[in-house]
């Protein structure tokens, strides 16, 4: 078995590219650096590192064995910040990471039933897209993160996280109040191909409902904010889709449910081990 100190010395050397600022940052002399690095690659059977006049270069296998060095570099430090929070007032804290519709409806519901249950809790919130908060999960950032993918896609797994499946959800068509189509739902992708959207980007879920229903969208305004959407198509300006359980929200214009309709799966992301109970708590209260 490689030793795990040796590699997180080695380490230090790669990210550094020096021995000497190696051995200072890990408050060693640098033949003991040297030694370590020696015995390491005794230890695996290849050379980790050359040494050359531009400095230090690794080998492929050096490259393989960094990749390796850092995902345990990261768990050391993931368990270093959970195990201080079984102790103390940090038990009480939970850091709360999600998508921005999620942050307007299932968690603001969730955490107002665990804090009743909980009061002693003391929760922070913040938004991020799904790859941010995958980090903020791995790091420790973040105790659990509220994600989402198309239904329509492969599932997507991620490593050094557990997802645990909330459920999917459909979406609704929003129309000015005045529009033609307005109370006169279930509507079909197809009714809305005639007419200018507003959408969080050119492509995604969307769009590809749009192409999937045999037309591209006129995309005419990009707005990631709902409500500065829900304000265009309260102002007639354009029409969108949007995810159900926000559109429920929205007042001012017209919400249609829709035949065809693209859906999402709403998702927690958990660490892959260590999970505080605020946490699972927390997702559990998602689920309900």
């Amino acid at each position: 078995m490689v030793d795990p100190r040796r590699v997180l010395t080695f380490r230090e050397v790669a990210r550094l590219g020096s021995f000497s600022r190696a051995a200072e940052a890990l408050s060693l002399t640098q033949p003991a650096v040297s030694q370590q690095i020696a015995a390491l690659e005794r230890q695996v059977g290849a050379q980790l590192l050359e040494r050359g006049p531009g400095g230090l270069t690794l080998t492929p296998a050096g490259a393989l064995l960094l990749e390796h060095a850092d995902v345990v570099a990261d768990r050391l430090d993931l368990a270093s910040g959970q195990l201080a929070e079984l102790t103390g007032h940090a038990a009480r804290e939970l850091r709360i990471g999600a998508f921005p519709s999620a942050l307007a409806t299932y968690v603001p519901r969730a955490l107002a039933r665990l804090i009743a249950e909980r009061p002693e809790v003391k929760a922070d919130v913040a938004e991020g897209t799904t790859d941010e908060l995958l980090e903020r999960v791995r790091s420790g950032g973040v105790h659990v993160a509220v994600c989402f993918q198309d239904a329509a896609a492969p599932r997507r797994e991620h490593e050094g996280a557990k997802r645990v499946d909330l459920g999917e959800e459909p979406f609704a068509a929003l129309l000015p109040l005045e529009h033609p189509l307005a109370g006169k739902g279930p509507l079909r992708m197809k009714d809305l191909a005639d007419h200018p959207w507003v959408a969080p980007s050119r492509e995604g879920i969307l769009a590809r409902a749009a192409e999937d229903a045999g037309f591209t969208a006129a995309i005419r305004y990009v707005s990631r904010d709902p409500l500065a959407n829900r304000g265009l198509v309260a102002a007639g300006l354009a029409v969108t889709i949007s995810p159900a359980a926000l559109a429920a929200e929205f007042t001012g214009i017209a919400v249609e449910p829709l035949r065809d309709g693209p859906k999402r799966d709403v998702y927690a992301l958990l660490p892959a081990s260590g999970a505080t109970a605020l946490a699972r708590a927390f997702v559990a209260a998602l689920g309900a």
